[in-house]
C-alpha cells in the first residue's frame, strides 16, 4: 500500500488499541504477521538465495489456492473409492498458502574465488515501509509466542527474526521443529526461546529479542544438504495461546 494507506491503516490499529485499552491486559487474539491468503501475497516477502552471489542453489515462493486441493481425481475407469481411484482431500486440511521450493546446491562459482560458501535459501517480510508515525515496526512485546502454519518436508529449517538492533546483521533464530512432516501442522516457539546470531553463528552476549521493534520474519534453510526442498507456510503470527508442546523447551 501507498504512504497515506499505511499511515492510515496505522492510525486505525493505534486508535483501536487505545479505545480497548489493550496495553491494560493480554491479547486474547493473534496478531497476524505474514498470511498468504491471496495471490499477490507472496510480493509481500523477499528471496534470499546463494544464487544472488553466483552460487547455484534456485529458490522461488508461489501461492497455491486452497481450493485447489479439493478436488476429486478419480482414476481412468475408476468411480468407486473402494476401488482405490478416487482421492478426495478433507474440507479445511488445505489452506490457501505460499510454496516456498527449490534446489540447494554447494557448488561454488569459479570465477568468483572470493565465494568460500554456498548451499542456503530463504525468504522474509518486505520492510513495510514509512508512515506518518515513522518507520512502521511489529510490536510483539504483549505476546508470548510465535505460531506458524506450515506442511514440511522434514528438512532443517530456521526461523528468523530481524529487528531494530544496535548490529544491524543481528538475527534472532530459532529452528523450525516438524513433527509431521508432509502433514499440516501448526509449530508454536516461544518468543524467549529465539537466540541472538549474526551471519549464522551464535555470538555473546546473547540479548533478549527488541520485541517491540520488528522489521521482519522469514524462514531460511542453510543444513547445506545438496537436493530439493519444499515447505508450505499458510501463516505466521503471534499468539498468547500456549500450545501443549512448547518448541525451545
Amino acid at each position: 500500500p501507498g504512504f497515506f494507506r499505511r499511515s492510515m491503516d496505522e492510525f486505525k490499529r493505534q486508535a483501536k488499541f487505545a479505545v480497548k485499552m489493550e496495553g491494560l491486559h493480554i491479547p486474547i487474539k493473534p496478531y497476524p504477521l505474514i498470511k498468504f491468503d491471496e495471490k499477490l501475497s507472496p510480493e509481500r516477502c523477499k528471496i534470499m538465495c546463494d544464487s544472488d552471489v553466483g552460487g547455484f542453489s534456485r529458490a522461488s515462493l508461489t501461492y497455491v489456492d486452497g481450493a485447489e486441493h479439493m478436488e476429486r481425481t478419480i482414476g481412468e475407469g475408476e468411480s468407486d473409492s473402494k476401488k482405490g481411484g478416487v482421492i478426495i482431500s478433507e474440507p479445511g486440511k488445505e489452506p490457501s498458502h505460499a510454496v516456498f521450493k527449490g534446489t540447494i546446491s554447494t557448488d561454488l562459482p569459479q570465477n568468483r574465488p572470493q565465494i568460500q560458501r554456498s548451499g542456503y535459501a530463504g525468504f522474509r517480510t518486505r520492510d513495510r515501509g514509512l508512515s506518518l508515525f515513522g518507520k512502521l515496526l511489529w510490536d510483539l512485546s504483549p505476546y508470548s509466542y510465535l505460531a506458524l502454519r506450515i506442511k514440511s518436508d522434514g528438512r532443517k529449517y530456521f526461523v528468523n527474526f530481524q529487528t531494530e538492533s544496535i548490529v544491524p546483521t543481528d538475527l534472532h533464530q530459532h529452528l523450525l521443529p516438524s513433527s509431521t512432516p508432509g502433514e499440516w501442522e501448526t509449530v508454536t516457539i516461544p518468543f524467549s526461546a529465539f537466540v541472538r546470531t549474526n551471519y549464522g553463528q551464535v555470538v555473546e552476549p546473547q540479548r533478549e529479542m527488541m520485541s517491540t521493534k520488528v522489521r521482519s520474519v522469514g524462514i531460511s534453510l542453510i543444513d547445506r544438504v545438496p537436493g530439493q526442498f519444499e515447505l508450505a507456510v499458510a501463516d505466521i503470527y503471534a499468539t498468547n495461546r500456549a500450545p501443549e508442546r512448547k518448541s525451545g523447551q
